[in-house]
């Protein structure tokens, strides 16, 4: 059996906390870190159903996409079912914790799901986020600059895109002159050094900083390791906010509708005028995504897939584009499939389960 922070590493590595907006609550919401888990049971949304579906089938760990708790918690009366299900879990030793926009905000998460289930190809990340990149400078003699780049790259430094162990290098001459407190690995106190070095330049996301900075200081050779920081502002395409991509054949707008409601396993859809005729290029979000809908006509995209647009929100496709708002539950049901081809991936012995409970508070008839 593994332990709850194991399996909780595993995520984090797929989904970091710190791309979580500021008003989420993604992470361990209740458990001990160090308990050994017995189960983990996918859902969309952790509710008291979900906790007894936990207690029947053996598990300890539930995996939400939806934190149960947004805000803060002033009292555990179990006067809502947000209390209700907190208790429930505390009192059965449930650990609850909840990946959300933290894994809406990666590449491979939320969004390429959809966009896998829609079939679109060539897909990238809708809005990137700008000044989530930091650029390391630093200077190492030149016999060992191959092997710290190295230890940079294993620690998160030099992706770009679909290229790895990305870094610029170039050589100099490095002056120095070591204290008699100094204990340097070149050279002698009070004596001016000079030693070939390479300039070593590497990018890296920022929430990497600490371990970046961690494998410098680990296989630099120098007692004082010489580096600065730049934060960027270019934009991190591995990082934010929707998918656009396109279709491998196009269709027609009925047509594509049609094609959507019965991969998405949809019971209706909200749209707009069907104001183009086909469908090329179609951009997406899952859960609440109308904020998104100016990034999409910049796309040029022919339809935007998401939900909860409210309705003076519809008249903002202005005949340019085609909305059509499929549900908050819906659009993120898949997320429960992506939990667990991830997991069974990383940890295939470990006992997953998707819930069987539809934890949609919406009905149609």
């Amino acid at each position: 059996m593994i332990k709850i922070k194991e399996l909780i590493r595993q995520i984090e590595q797929w989904a970091p906390p710190a791309l979580q907006e500021s008003y989420d609550n993604a992470g361990l919401i209740v458990g001990d870190p160090n308990r050994k888990i017995t189960g983990v049971l996918i859902c969309l949304d952790s509710t008291e159903e979900v906790i007894d579906e936990a207690i029947a089938k053996g598990c300890n760990f539930v995996l939400a996409h939806h934190p149960i708790v947004f805000g803060g918690l002033k009292r555990l009366t179990g006067k809502n079912y947000v209390e209700r299900t907190v208790l429930k879990a505390i009192k059965n030793d449930i650990a609850l914790y909840a990946a959300h926009t933290n894994l809406d905000n990666v590449k491979h998460g939320v969004n390429a799901k959809i966009a896998e289930k829609i079939g679109l190809v060539r897909t990238k990340i809708l809005a990137p986020k700008n000044q989530r990149l930091m650029k390391l400078t630093t200077f190492i003699p030149a016999e060992q600059a191959e092997a710290v780049t190295l230890a940079l790259n294993e620690a998160g430094a030099g992706q770009i895109g679909e290229y790895k162990n990305c870094s610029f290098h170039g050589n100099g001459t490095g002056y120095f002159q070591p204290s008699e407190n100094a204990n340097p690995a070149i050279g002698e106190a009070n004596r001016l050094e000079k030693v070939q070095e390479s300039r070593v330049e590497v990018i890296f996301p920022d929430y990497l900083q600490g371990s970046v900075l961690s494998a410098l200081r680990k296989h630099h050779p120098y007692e004082e390791v010489a580096y600065y920081l730049h934060r960027l502002e270019n934009t991190n395409q591995e990082i934010g906010s929707g998918m656009v991509g396109e279709l491998e054949q196009p269709m027609s707008a009925r047509e594509f509708l049609l094609s959507l409601k019965e991969r998405m396993n949809l019971q209706v859809i909200k749209h707009t005028h069907l104001c183009k005729k086909e469908i090329r290029k179609v951009a997406l979000c899952g859960g609440s995504g109308s904020f998104l809908l100016g990034k999409a006509k910049a796309h040029q995209a022919d339809i935007y897939i998401t939900g909860d647009f409210k309705y003076h929100e519809f008249f903002d496709a202005e005949n340019s584009i085609i909305i059509a708002d499929i549900g908050h539950y819906e659009s993120e049901a898949f997320t429960k499939e992506l939990f667990y081809e991830y997991l069974s991936k990383k940890i295939p012995n470990i006992a997953l389960y998707l819930s069987s409970i539809n934890t949609n508070p919406i009905q149609y008839i």
